[in-house]
């Protein structure tokens, strides 16, 4: 059964925790416990897995852009955004500028920081805070979701790159809109309180084609899942995405307050909480977890044994064969 590798997932991931360290450059990140763990798994066929600490409440940060993306999706289609923003990985970290500046007019992804302020300049003049806040709660399927006032109000005190990169997105003619109202959409997003199990919950969202599995309700559409899934899988782990991509091969997306998202299309959302990060700022557990968990459930997404026959060994009941999805629009 999945209880047992998930406790084995949690031993594994607290013997990293040692080689991690706690957010220090937003100074309320720098407060979290740096030996909080916990995984929440949830299936496509109701079923509920969780260890360690899952009800314990977190920022999203970068996690946000997953959110801002589907949303900029949904309201303002592929072409409007992808016009202002690229779709490929940029092997520098998530708040640098020197692409932007020296090789490209455009941000290299939504997943980055200048790409994702240019995801927000899309949304700013279609939601308020308000709207974009129960729409986050639909899709992570949690109602207490709520601003992090003290996480906020630190990340602004301490946004000086952010505002570089904003405005030199603007001073291109990228960002048309109010920049610091742009900004300050993106920060509170960025300062939303989930848990893992939130997390757990926007990953089955994703897995089951954007539709709440719970309801049967439709939250995104089926292309808005296949091009938000797969920049997860290329970009979203910061500028490790690659190797991570090589030995878990889950779309993911982290942040430096320690969550890390997961998908596995039709199958299950996992989501992590681990607030000690690897350099590169993913948690440094988190990823060990996920790498167990992709080998033991045979979740990567190449493995060579099938989903059956892992479902069938693990004890469960095998899931419906996947719905084909609309394909996404071309670019023009």
């Amino acid at each position: 059964m999945i209880t047992p590798v998930l406790e084995q997932a949690l031993l594994e991931g607290r013997a990293m925790l040692p080689g991690g360290e706690v957010a220090t450059y937003i100074p309320e990140l720098g407060k979290a416990n740096p030996g909080h763990l916990g995984i929440c798994l949830r299936t496509l066929d109701g079923k509920r897995f969780q260890a360690g600490d899952t009800d314990v409440r977190f920022s999203m940060q970068s996690i946000a852009k997953v959110i801002a993306l589907a949303v900029a999706l949904e309201l303002c289609g592929f072409d409007a955004v992808f016009d202002k923003v690229g779709m490929e990985p940029s092997g520098d970290a998530f708040n640098s500028l020197v692409k932007l500046e020296v090789s490209s007019s455009h941000p290299y992804n939504p997943m980055i920081n200048s790409g994702a302020i240019v995801v927000c300049s899309c949304i700013e003049p279609e939601l308020t805070f308000k709207e974009l806040l129960r729409r986050t709660r639909m899709l992570c399927m949690d109602p207490d979701i709520r601003l992090d006032d003290a996480v906020f109000r630190s990340e602004m005190t301490h946004i000086s790159r952010n505002r570089a990169i904003a405005y030199l997105l603007e001073s291109k003619g990228i960002i048309a809109g109010n920049v610091e109202r742009v900004l300050e959409l993106y920060v509170r997003l960025c300062s939303l309180s989930v848990t893992a199990e939130s997390l757990a919950s926007l990953g089955l969202l994703l897995a089951s084609g954007g539709v709440n599995p719970d309801t049967g309700e439709r939250l995104l559409q089926p292309c808005t899942v296949q091009t938000v899934t797969t920049i997860m899988m290329t970009c979203g782990m910061y500028d490790g995405s690659g190797e991570f991509a090589v030995r878990v091969g889950i779309p993911s997306k982290s942040g430096v307050g320690g969550g890390i998202l997961s998908t596995v299309s039709q199958r299950m959302g996992i989501g992590i909480f681990g607030p000690a990060l690897d350099p590169k700022g993913n948690s440094v557990a988190g990823v060990r977890m996920l790498e167990y968990l992709s080998r033991q459930l045979g979740l990567h997404l190449f493995s060579q044994e099938s989903r059956e026959s892992v479902y069938r060994r693990l004890g469960l009941s095998v899931p419906p064969p996947p719905e084909s999805s609309p394909p996404v629009p071309a670019t023009p």
